[in-house]
């Protein structure tokens, strides 16, 4: 029987090598994609000898314009067709938002919106064209709400958000796509980005791979989205119940962004 087969971006280390772990454990060969490629050859080298399923490696820096086109055009000459398409890589930038540098702050929205945006499009168009298909998307909670001093980063979450409820409905049956929405994790986000986590946010945090079962889960499960953990769901749907303006001075404030 041949296995189907799983890309996940992001996959060098933190949810998105557990997402490749758990994949893996379900016996989906894995395809990895990532910039750095010493941590994948650890990660692939473990998925092989824990799940007996192949790990494939293609190193990509999905922020750089036209790279998931390059992406796709590699899979298809390798013949690589996956089931499941995992859009985990993102970054952030944590400051008041005229302090970004440019090339950073471009990098990130390449990455956080337009090379998932291209990804999703050139994969979910083969899978549509099979009959078959799975994709996870991966926001965040910062996407439910105004985010001073995140604003870039969190309006990109807010669009993977808005975009991947839409596709849920747009493309079913046939291609199911849900959206993850972790809260904050002990990975490397804080160090790329600059965001420096409270005390009573890091008691809150969950383990990356508790994450990545809820996400498979629900992608499994056919739910559009998904706010991995208790606190953070409740966070999430209270900022229903506030506007967005109040919303955004509370999250200045307690964010210190209203400290002299």
């Amino acid at each position: 029987m041949i296995n189907k087969s799983a890309l996940i971006t992001g996959a060098s280390g933190g949810l998105g090598a557990d997402l490749a772990r758990q994949l893996a454990g379900r016996g989906y060969d894995v395809v990895l994609v990532a910039r750095s490629v010493e941590p994948m050859e650890s990660l692939a080298d473990e998925i092989r000898r824990n799940h007996g399923v192949t790990a494939t490696l293609l190193p990509t820096d999905l922020s750089i314009a036209g790279s998931a086109k390059v992406l796709a055009e590699r899979l298809a000459a390798e013949g690589i067709e996956p089931d499941l398409l995992v859009n985990n890589a993102g970054f952030g930038l944590s400051e008041p938002f005229l302090d970004h540098d440019p090339e950073r702050l471009r990098m990130m929205l390449q990455l956080n919106i337009v090379s998932l945006t291209e990804l999703t499009h050139f994969i979910g168009r083969d899978m549509r064209r099979r009959g078959r298909g799975h994709i996870l998307l991966v926001a965040s909670v910062a996407g439910y709400m105004p985010d001073p001093l995140l604003a870039a980063y969190g309006a990109s979450k807010a669009y993977v958000l808005s975009l991947g409820v839409a596709l849920n409905v747009e493309l079913a049956p046939q291609v199911g796509v849900t959206v993850l929405s972790p809260g904050y994790m002990e990975t490397g986000f804080s160090a790329a980005s600059g965001f420096k986590a409270s005390p009573s946010l890091r008691r809150g945090a969950l383990k990356s791979d508790d994450v990545a079962k809820i996400g498979l889960d629900a992608l499994f499960a056919g739910r559009s989205s998904v706010v991995a953990g208790r606190i953070n769901a409740f966070g999430a749907l209270a900022t229903r119940l506030i506007s967005r303006h109040a919303l955004a001075r509370q999250v200045f404030r307690i964010s210190g962004g209203g400290q002299k």
